[in-house]
């Protein structure tokens, strides 16, 4: 693994990149790290590749609070929710869970935006 990759975003991945949208980074990983070993309960759920946007992953705290990054495929993801002993979902068979809409729906109620999206 090169210095550069981490993660192992590249290796991962493979040679498949989205044409519309930037690649994953290793500082996106470490921004759902870093959100997961804050809060309390979190969970990952990984989101398909689109035509437009790599893979990603949203992390969801125990209170709905969550945060969605680009990981550039779903072994970077479940790797490193493995490393931190965390469940990882695919939202395609899971969906969100109601916690999450619950935290929305209070935020939109009190006039302010979600957590950081990509």
């Amino acid at each position: 693994m090169k210095w550069g990759d981490r993660f192992g975003i590249r290796r991962r991945r493979g040679h498949k990149v989205t044409t519309m949208d930037r690649e994953a980074t290793n500082a996106d990983i470490e921004s759902l790290v870093t959100f997961a070993r804050s809060r309390p309960g979190v969970e990952f759920y990984v989101e398909p590749e689109t035509f437009a946007t790599d893979t990603t992953a949203v992390a969801i705290a125990s209170d709905g609070e969550w945060t969605r990054r680009r990981v550039g495929s779903p072994q970077v993801i479940q790797k490193v929710a493995r490393d931190l002993r965390l469940p990882v979902y695919d939202v395609q068979i899971t969906g969100y869970p109601q916690r999450m809409r619950d935290f929305n729906e209070r935020r939109r109620k009190q006039g302010g935006s979600n957590t950081s999206f990509l």
